[in-house]
């Protein structure tokens, strides 16, 4: 007989009660709150930080801002909602992102639905009751008959397993825990672990202000600068007069940004004018550098060092010491294997004489010390030490929850060897749960706004046909997660160590953590599945 789970609320304490749960009040979370409260459900959000924004909440260090252009990371379902919020530039930072999704909850009356510092200590289904009972770490208890996911990519903090952190006398966090009153940095001794794209926007800032700044460095990066500018009236007008092409070119392009893959072959063109066309798109701001290259660089390791090639001249041209540009330039991975961070004076820091680049490599870290680092060959003082260690992506966040769907399963168990999902919304034996985390290669409102309507069309469908509960079948969890493996065959992505492939966390599965079909083909088999009544989830 299959087990039954329950967890009983504590006696005489209050328990909400509500149609759907929400964990996080991210940019999918406020609009999956928004689409459920418009079909008259009854829906809560549960927010572990003190305000709305999700990573833009949490990461509020110097320098943080959007690498794809704002307007396309704006929502797109409210005419109204575009016409009202001006971008002030064209790649915005951290504060005005973070005011534009309390804007969006202020206007869509969203606050009174979530409740803050609310961080999910378990969610255990019931399946007599049909329901999730969920609890929080201060004792807050709800019980839903959907529970929604909406923690997000890059949200459980990755902290380094170096001996002595705990030692360090001095001020010392993680970038994605930055403080939320101003930290001074003025004549202090600064060092950061790690250079990945976190690191790459806040060094430039940081380096003018600090005494001395040392940076420790693991990995170099194919590091693209970003050509940010201001917004002008004259410009907002032709932005918003633009929204439905704009729009419309991300739902055209693989990974739903304005940019998308040039359709020739790298050595279909002479040297010359390959060339050419790298100096064309390198002028170009965003991610042009990038998703704007011949289609083969992601899959022709050939194509690929050609343009490697010519980004690391780049990155020597803005060195002057040749051995701290060496240091600084990427020989051990394709680009755009790892993310490509995008940075706005980043190589000009390392030409300052008050900041110092350690390889770690060389140099291995040691120990963390009351005073500082200490590595294999010196010792480092330190007033203040920063980790730009990166994050437990895609999965870390919901598995450090206690999830227990039927017969008590932790989810932690169900992807012990990495995540298996259908269509990465749901997992075999987790009822009424859905995933919305934005696993999908894809500029994440874009892919954000697909997946919370199709929550919210099958949730309706579901009322409407009186079903209680949907849950994945397991053979089409296992026909998508072999056909979502076989999508990264001969992808470069695949033979390279990053947090794309959760390697960047000890003891985690190698696996390619996103969707790698494309957006298009995303949302059409969404569409495909939900036209033929959810197949491949069982309804009852």
């Amino acid at each position: 007989m299959t087990q039954t789970n329950q967890a009983m609320p504590a006696a005489n304490s209050a328990v909400i009660d509500v149609d759907a749960l929400i964990i996080g009040a991210g940019v999918s979370g406020l609009y999956q709150l928004y689409r459920l409260l418009q079909l008259g459900l009854t829906a809560r959000i549960f927010e572990a930080g003190g305000g709305v924004g999700g990573t833009w909440y949490w990461n509020r260090y110097p320098g943080a801002r959007f690498d794809s252009e704002s307007y396309s990371y704006a929502y797109s379902f409210s005419q109204e909602l575009l016409e009202e919020w001006d971008w002030t530039e064209h790649y915005s930072a951290q504060p005005e992102n973070e005011r534009y999704l309390n804007f969006v909850a202020d206007k869509f009356h969203l606050k009174p639905h979530i409740e803050f510092d609310a961080r999910i200590k378990s969610a255990i289904y019931d399946e007599a009751a049909n329901r999730w009972d969920i609890e929080t770490i201060t004792g807050l208890r709800a019980r839903a008959r959907f529970l929604i996911s909406a923690v997000g990519i890059l949200s459980a903090s990755h902290m380094p397993n170096i001996p002595g952190i705990e030692t360090f006398k001095g001020q010392s966090f993680h970038t994605s825990r930055w403080p939320h009153e101003r930290v001074n940095f003025a004549g202090k001794r600064v060092g950061i672990i790690g250079t990945g794209a976190t690191a790459v926007q806040l060094i430039p800032e940081i380096a003018k202000e600090v005494g001395h700044l040392t940076v420790f460095q693991r990995t170099p990066n194919y590091c693209a600068p970003l050509r940010n500018s201001k917004i002008d009236a004259e410009t907002q007008q032709k932005i918003k007069a633009s929204y439905p092409e704009i729009f419309q070119k991300c739902r055209d392009t693989f990974a739903a940004f304005m940019q998308d893959f040039d359709p020739r072959r790298a050595f279909d063109l002479t040297k010359e004018e390959r060339h050419a066309f790298y100096e064309e798109i390198w002028a170009q701001p965003g991610f042009t550098k990038w998703f704007g290259c011949f289609h083969d660089i992601m899959t022709d390791e050939r194509a690929n060092e050609d343009y490697a090639e010519f980004v690391r001249n780049k990155i020597r041209a803005r060195v002057k010491d040749p051995v701290i540009a060496e240091k600084l330039v990427p020989k051990d991975h394709p680009f755009g294997a790892r993310r490509i961070p995008l940075e706005t004076g980043y190589y000009e820091v390392y030409n300052q004489a008050n900041v110092r680049l350690v390889d770690v490599r060389e140099s291995p870290i040691e120990r963390i010390t009351p005073t500082g680092v200490k590595t294999g060959n010196a010792e480092y003082e330190f007033d203040v030490l920063i980790y730009a260690t990166g994050f437990d992506a895609i999965t870390g966040e919901l598995t450090r929850m206690d999830i227990r769907g039927v017969g008590g399963r932790t989810l932690n168990a169900a992807w012990a060897d990495g995540p298996r999902t259908y269509l990465t919304l749901q997992t075999a034996g987790f009822p009424n749960f859905f995933i919305i985390n934005g696993a999908v290669f894809c500029n994440f409102t874009r892919c954000a706004e697909v997946v919370a309507e199709w929550v919210s069309t099958c949730l309706d469908y579901m009322r409407n046909k009186d079903f209680k509960r949907i849950e994945a079948d397991p053979e089409a969890e296992e026909a998508w997660t072999t056909h979502a493996n076989s999508l990264t065959e001969g992808m470069l992505f695949t033979k390279t160590d990053s947090w794309f492939m959760g390697t960047n966390v000890p003891g985690k599965k190698r696996t390619f953590l996103f969707y790698a079909g494309g957006a298009p083909a995303f949302r059409n088999k969404c569409a495909e599945v939900a036209a033929k009544d959810y197949e491949g989830f069982v309804l009852s």
